[in-house]
């Protein structure tokens, strides 16, 4: 089966055409806010259009944003095609690398970078390919004094070992390719944004403004 993978949920566009488990096409590129523009050309450029029978999208953490395009773009192509969609994280895609590179049946933490001096965080057993806590969003120096493994994994890494003053912080890109190294139970994430924290924009509390009285 052709599976189409979609990664817009961080600073890169990433993207890969999979023939079951092999890597057909791939592409990478660090975009920042790009994501909306880049992203379908991207995928037209890929061998055969990118044309699949599944898809498989990032649904975060990440950008609020970036969430948001990955699966405006995954569900429309899933429509046209008429073809299932999932979800996968973005945590749990660098932490499948970083055990397969760097930490075989360790445990690890993977930090990423989130907004208002935040990091989406979340610890991972390599050796069952689980994870071991929930996605959560704490600010930088709160999690410093909450976590105290020699190396953090992750685009968060190296401002919460600075903030700690000790450990190594090992850079980890979210890479669609790395789909491939997913279990099977972290394939299979509902279609809906996991953001990882609450919006920035809050209710009154009050409710609408009531008219002024002269």
């Amino acid at each position: 089966m052709r599976t189409l993978v979609i990664e817009t949920a961080t600073q890169a566009l990433s993207l890969a055409l999979l023939d079951d488990d092999v890597v057909k096409a791939a592409a990478h590129e660090a975009v920042g806010r790009g994501h909306a523009e880049k992203l379908v050309p991207a995928i037209a450029a890929l061998p055969g259009g990118g044309r699949a029978d599944a898809i498989a999208v990032d649904v975060g953490p990440g950008s609020f944003t970036g969430v948001r395009i990955g699966l405006a773009a995954a569900r429309a192509l899933a429509f046209a095609w008429n073809v299932p969609i999932t979800g996968y994280s973005a945590l749990a895609l660098v932490a499948a690398a970083v055990c397969r590179e760097h930490a075989v049946g360790q445990d690890i933490v993977v930090a990423m970078t989130g907004g208002h001096g935040e990091l989406f965080w979340q610890r991972f057993d390599c050796a069952k390919g689980t994870a071991r806590t929930d996605l959560a969003s704490t600010p930088i120096e709160t999690l410093a004094s909450m976590i105290d493994d020699a190396r953090v994994y992750g685009s968060g890494a190296a401002s919460l070992i600075a903030a700690r003053g000790h450990g190594q912080a090992i850079d980890a890109d979210v890479r669609a390719t790395d789909y491939i190294l997913l279990r099977p139970h972290e394939r299979h994430l509902p279609v809906m944004p996991l953001y990882g924290r609450g919006a920035d924009a809050r209710p009154m509390a009050d409710g609408p403004l009531a008219p002024v009285r002269s």
